[in-house]
């Protein structure tokens, strides 16, 4: 395996079949993997604010239990720890796994060494980053 960056526009990514062959091609898969790195950002924001999109969807069905939890003002809530609900602990491991998923694969982009590759990886993570940072920034400020 090469330990260099080079600059072919022939590098395979993930598999032998997905192998550019023309300029265009190797743009195009330079625009996926910026979209697919900003979706990676898109899915952490997700992750982060978790609890709160699951007591929405909760609101939002009826569920009177969420619903009475969520009504207790901020620093009671704080304080309590939310009851384990196995439900939640699937839909976040889910949302863990396919983050993980998705990490790896840009790791493997990046770890073909083309340039084009790394900087698109960067790129995304950059338009990730600015289009769903601040649905982290509060949060990640206070801690």
């Amino acid at each position: 395996m090469p330990m260099t960056f080079s600059i072919s526009t022939t590098t395979p990514l993930f598999t032998t079949s997905w192998t550019p062959t023309s300029t265009g091609q190797y743009a195009g898969t330079c625009i996926f993997l910026i979209v697919f790195a900003a979706m990676y950002r898109a899915l952490l924001s997700v992750r982060f604010n978790f609890s709160d999109i699951l007591l929405a969807s909760f609101k939002r069905a009826g569920d009177d239990q969420m619903v009475m939890y969520a009504a207790d003002d901020d620093t009671k809530r704080s304080h309590r720890r939310r009851p384990w609900r196995a439900g939640e602990a699937v839909l976040l491991g889910v949302v863990d796994v396919v983050i993980g998923a998705v990490s790896y694969l840009l790791m493997i982009a990046v770890m073909t060494m083309n340039v084009g590759y790394f900087l698109s990886v960067l790129g995304g993570i950059f338009v990730g980053s600015v289009a769903f940072g601040h649905f982290m920034a509060p949060r990640s400020a206070a801690h």
